[in-house]
């Protein structure tokens, strides 16, 4: 129990932490964060091909591209200036987060740019090409057995080092200047501006932290856009359940198969009121997606980028069924390599008890015909 100080009646109290090494310090790790942004060209917007007499485009946000190769990239420069600019972050100390794998390495990726240690706390079935990639960065993995005790796990090692513990679940949301200064929604936006569409009629996101979703729809809000956000959940996580019934405490047994996207609770940094519409995304469909993604521009995915593409390809099978016409955006958030045990391997689906072949058919049948044969339930 503390007391309180004493002193002369009319005094001022005055106590100065100043430390001119530390400020320095700081100065230069915020300056090797921002000249990683300065040296980093915009992401690509690639197209999709769909029937000429639609009239609709399909975008996706290429963010594969960064240097960590991931949509992460941006959220960990957010995260590393947020926790600087907060005095939080220190030399010396370690940074620690609870990850399933592409925050890591990005966060990983940052720390070692301004010199500090780095442990990510991740699921033991995280894939081995992020481990790798973590560790190739300086990072060290702490796995848990079961995803939902990353919290609790992250936050006694910081105690335990004197670390800080980033959680990109609760900060993801107010780290991105969401009013621009070079968002992933401004960037799509500007990027859109010579197309015949420019303004698009759905932007579809994932949700992992719910940082992504919250920035692109508060930035459409903000420069009063008609464009409608739409949030793609994979199955064993929380969003959608959360997002459709109102109860923020909802849970789930067990964690994600899609990789980086969907969480076994609400994440603070998810904001239902700012999306428009919510999917819930079978996994198989969310892998047959991300091989059509292949077939169709040649690059490989990975399995988040695919719970979007089912979306956008649902939603464009509505406006084609309607008779609109219009843009539709989604993202590819990293790239398949990392997943070729997974998403790209037979051997895994049958592991899992995943049939692609129904929604693969519908794919097939949406581009051949433009019409939407719903896989059975």
């Amino acid at each position: 129990m503390s007391t309180p100080q004493t002193t002369r009646p009319g005094a001022t109290l005055d106590v100065d932490h100043s430390d001119p090494e530390y400020r320095t310090w700081l100065k230069e790790a915020v300056r090797r964060v921002q000249a990683d942004a300065n040296r980093s060209a915009d992401t690509h917007l690639l197209r999709f091909p769909l029937p000429e007499k639609w009239g609709i485009d399909l975008y996706l946000k290429d963010e594969s591209t960064h240097p960590t190769g991931s949509l992460k990239h941006r959220l960990a420069r957010s995260l590393f200036l947020y926790g600087l600019c907060n005095g939080w972050i220190r030399p010396g100390r370690p940074v620690i987060e609870a990850s399933s794998g592409s925050t890591a390495v990005s966060e990983a990726y940052f720390a070692k740019l301004i010199g500090v240690p780095f442990i990510a706390v991740m699921p033991r079935t995280t894939s081995a090409e992020k481990i790798r990639l973590i560790e190739f960065h300086g990072g060290r993995c702490h796995f848990v057995d079961d995803s939902r005790k990353m919290y609790e796990e992250s936050a006694r090692l910081a105690v335990e080092t004197g670390g800080h513990y980033m959680d990109q679940f609760t900060y993801a949301e107010r780290a991105t200047d969401w009013r621009g200064n070079n968002n992933i929604a401004e960037s799509v936006f500007r990027q859109l501006e010579l197309e015949r569409f420019p303004e698009p009629t759905w932007i579809v996101a994932t949700a992992g932290t719910g940082g992504t979703s919250a920035t692109i729809a508060r930035y459409v809000h903000y420069m009063q856009y008609d464009t409608r956000i739409c949030v793609a959940d994979p199955e064993n996580s929380c969003f959608f359940e959360g997002w459709t019934t109102g109860d923020p405490d909802v849970t789930c047994d067990c964690g994600s198969r899609i990789e980086g996207i969907g969480r076994p609770r609400m994440e603070p940094s998810f904001v239902p009121g700012a999306v428009d519409r919510m999917m819930k995304v079978p996994d198989a469909a969310s892998v047959a997606a991300v091989r059509a993604l292949e077939q169709a521009i040649g690059r490989k995915a990975g399995g988040s980028t695919g719970t979007g593409l089912w979306s956008a390809l649902k939603i464009i099978a509505e406006m084609v069924a309607e008779g609109r016409r219009g843009s539709v955006v989604t993202l590819l958030c990293d790239p398949g390599d990392r997943y070729l045990d997974k998403y790209y391997s037979d051997a895994w689906l049958r592991e899992q008890g995943l049939d692609i072949a129904p929604y693969t058919a519908a794919i097939d049948s949406l581009l051949a015909t433009g019409v939407w044969a719903a896989p059975p339930r």
